[in-house]
């Protein structure tokens, strides 16, 4: 992927004629979410883009959750509602099921969790630089959250990142938050590509890295679309507060890190051969660096030109490469 389309603004997605209807089909995955799904259900019915349907993975409820999709269900209909039992192999999983299930067919795709609540105009303003972009290129439309708390009370934002969205960027860093992501077939035919039963860390990482690898464009969008639910109980475990970026170095210190990389290694190596060229040299030299000794790891993954977007991300990553953490 080249860095001018990544760096491509809403401005350019939306200019010129206007654009015919398309579906997109959301896929949102639930377990014991009763407590917050009703916001989030609203604020699908409250979309001013109306061509879309739901497709529900839920892994096993025990509250009201199944209850709460029946009626909404039975609300709008099973051919706009599609209700279905998740693997029961936690979220990763479950989003997997969904995306990489043939059945589920639609110009393009919004992943949702249960307890965010989405701005109304979120679909369309994804989808209306999605429309613009060529069919045949993997494109991932993703924005910054407001954040939000278990009242539904804000308290900031998510980072905004400046770098552009790359390959070399994704190797190291996940920035495409999945509650935004919206994405076209061409993402979707790569993710099929791979398969469902990866083994992975997170699925949005996994989407950023795949679509990139294969050259595909990430539009990162500066304006929120959706109020991310963040809970007091892993607030602490996100990069919001010192605790939680504590926790970051911890996590990098005891390997989870460089387990997570192994993941999408070999994750990657399943799409390998649909790599641009560019992409396979820098994943070839990733690899290989990772295991090497001091020297050659250090060179061989400067040369390979990874980066975070952040000043002190890169100073943490310059460390884990040199720890042999990455």
């Amino acid at each position: 992927m080249s860095e001018d389309p990544s760096r491509r603004t809403l401005a350019n997605g939306l200019e010129g004629r206007p654009t015919p209807p398309s579906s997109v089909a959301i896929l949102l995955c639930t377990l014991n979410g009763a407590r917050f799904l009703p916001l989030q259900l609203a604020s699908f019915e409250a979309q001013d883009f109306a061509d879309w349907r739901l497709v529900v993975s839920d892994d096993g409820s025990h509250d009201g959750t199944a209850a709460l999709l029946a009626d909404f269900q039975s609300k709008h209909g099973p051919s706009k509602v599609k209700l279905r039992q998740g693997p029961r192999r936690g979220f990763v999983a479950n989003f997997l099921s969904l995306i990489c299930d043939p059945a589920v067919a639609s110009d393009y795709y919004a992943l949702s969790d249960q307890d965010d609540i989405w701005d109304a105009g979120k679909l369309s303003r994804a989808r209306s630089f999605l429309m613009n972009a060529p069919a045949a290129t993997p494109t991932i439309y993703c924005a910054r959250t407001r954040l939000i708390d278990d009242e539904g009370v804000e308290f900031g934002r998510s980072k905004l990142f400046r770098r552009p969205p790359h390959f070399r960027n994704a190797l190291v860093q996940s920035i495409a938050g999945g509650n935004t992501m919206v994405f076209n077939e061409a993402v979707r035919q790569v993710l099929l590509r791979a398969g469902a039963d990866l083994e992975l860390a997170a699925h949005d990482w996994w989407i950023y890295l795949a679509t990139t690898a294969v050259g595909g464009t990430v539009f990162y969008d500066a304006r929120p679309t959706v109020s991310y639910r963040v809970h007091s109980r892993n607030l602490i475990g996100s990069n919001l507060t010192l605790a939680g970026r504590t926790l970051r170095i911890q996590m990098l210190w005891n390997n989870r890190f460089k387990q997570w990389n192994d993941l999408n290694v070999r994750a990657l190596e399943r799409i390998e051969p649909a790599m641009t060229e560019a992409s396979k040299k820098t994943f070839a030299l990733f690899r290989r660096s990772r295991t090497a000794s001091l020297l050659p790891r250090v060179w061989g993954l400067l040369r390979s030109r990874i980066y975070r977007q952040t000043l002190s991300g890169n100073i943490g990553l310059l460390l884990g490469i040199v720890l042999k953490k990455i």
